[in-house]
């Protein structure tokens, strides 16, 4: 005798009166309640009425219906049918592709997935004659039950590379159970890995960790009074040309157009580097390097000069030492000449962990905010571009810098919350803290 455990939602259960009183020619199918509340319970059961008080002992079942055998089929049973089309199909050379958009035209949601589909026309195709469903030992759980979710999320935690095919082997599980276990239980989703910029090792991340712990403990101590004293800032290449990202090539097509087509194109030789600072009001400082000039020690403090007389100009709140800088670990940014300045002119500078684009304001919000409208544009020079470049940076609103120094700070924690490693690509990280307002990080 079959036992049968039907979930509700999983087909809809037709009652029929017992024709048949030996347990032979009828199965017993166990209903959960919300299934029950649909079915005629008085159907005639008595012909299995022992077998059915023997399942709600042994079953816990909530209730059961009988069902002729010889009138209705099985859960299993109902995909006969179709793999018997599938096996004729295959003999006339049709596609797997093809006779699965034939399965949906006529069965709609009753249909084979798509995978089963490939399977059996992969088996005929190989000479299997047989167009019973292969037997498997025990029975099979179809139920997304909490032992399940569990086991699921277990074997996932140890290898998130299976996929749903292998977990539902190696859990005796459908792959249909599977998918809506990991997609709607466990609310997972299978992404790429993320490229980042280098594989931590303990140390940079105890030292990215400390970092942030100790500038989120500032900026509590002074009442926030830190973000509006730090001018930050950085260097940038800008191209002539640099193609459009794939979102920004994105156009509505119709079913019968055809798909857009665009050139492998590469960045163009043609540059001109930005050195930009800014604080929560706007831009402090901007100007661009000369072609063929390094950005060298000396350079740098000749930068570090102009950016101190454009502070007296345009923050007088903040001069002559009350304001911080912030800048990355890029070589002629900490060398010794370059220390001493800051040091003679009594400039404190807030500490920046190395390998951490993602804790610097120009990598996360302004260069991106400048970069991208400008992609898929080509320049006719040099002067072009650096007017192109001013044109966006003056389009910048204080509410776009404000929302980047509310993203820095949610950063921070971001960062001591994923204990120090890389965390953007992290939504929950990020998002828990706030949604960012004004930039786009």
């Amino acid at each position: 005798m079959d036992v049968v455990k039907v979930e509700h939602g999983m087909w809809e259960p037709q009652v029929y009166s017992a024709e048949h009183s030996a347990p032979d020619f009828l199965q017993i199918v166990k209903v959960e309640p919300e299934a029950l509340e649909a079915v005629d319970t008085k159907a005639d059961i008595a012909g299995v009425k022992s077998e059915a008080l023997d399942l709600v002992e042994s079953e816990g079942c909530t209730g059961v219906v009988a069902c002729s055998c010889n009138r209705v089929l099985k859960m299993n049973d109902k995909f006969m049918e179709q793999r018997i089309i599938i096996k004729f199909l295959v003999k006339l050379n049709e596609s797997a592709t093809d006779i699965f958009d034939k399965l949906k035209l006529v069965y709609a949601e009753d249909a084979m997935s798509r995978s089963r589909v490939f399977e059996w026309a992969k088996r005929f195709a190989e000479g299997r004659m047989d167009v019973n469903d292969d037997a498997r030992s025990g029975r099979p759980s179809i139920a997304k039950t909490d032992v399940n979710v569990e086991r699921v999320r277990m074997l996932v935690r140890s290898d998130g590379r299976l996929t749903v095919r292998l977990i539902a082997d190696q859990l005796n599980l459908n792959r249909e159970t599977v998918r809506l276990i990991l997609t709607e239980k466990l609310n997972m989703r299978k992404v790429c890995a993320k490229m980042v910029p280098k594989n931590l090792s303990n140390k940079q991340k105890e030292g990215r960790l400390q970092v942030c712990s100790d500038l989120s403990e500032r900026l509590h101590s002074e009442n926030r009074g830190l973000l509006n004293k730090i001018i930050t800032g950085g260097e940038t290449w800008v191209y002539q040309y640099e193609p459009e990202t794939k979102h920004q090539s994105l156009q509505w097509k119709t079913p019968s157009s055809p798909r857009p087509k665009k050139a492998r194109m590469s960045k163009s030789k043609v540059t001109t580097m930005l050195i930009c600072f800014f604080d929560i009001k706007g831009i402090v400082h901007k100007e661009f390097v000369r072609p063929g000039q390094a950005v060298n020690q000396t350079f740098y403090r000749d930068v570090l000069e102009s950016l101190r007389k454009r502070v007296l100009c345009v923050r007088p709140e903040l001069a002559p030492n009350k304001w911080i800088l912030h800048h990355d670990n890029t070589p002629a940014h900490t060398t010794l000449s370059v220390m001493q300045l800051l040091a003679d002119k009594q400039i404190t500078v807030l500490e920046h962990p190395p390998y951490s684009p993602d804790l610097a304001p120009c990598d996360f919000f302004l260069f991106p905010r400048l970069k991208t409208p400008m992609k898929g544009t080509h320049f006719a020079s040099v002067e072009e571009i650096q007017r192109a470049v001013t044109n966006e940076l003056n389009g910048l609103s204080d509410n776009d810098f404000q929302g980047c120094f509310k993203a820095w700070q949610r950063r921070w924690q971001a960062c001591i919350d994923s204990q120090g490693d890389y965390f953007e690509g992290d939504h929950s990280l990020l998002l828990d803290n706030g949604a960012d307002t004004g930039a786009r990080c």
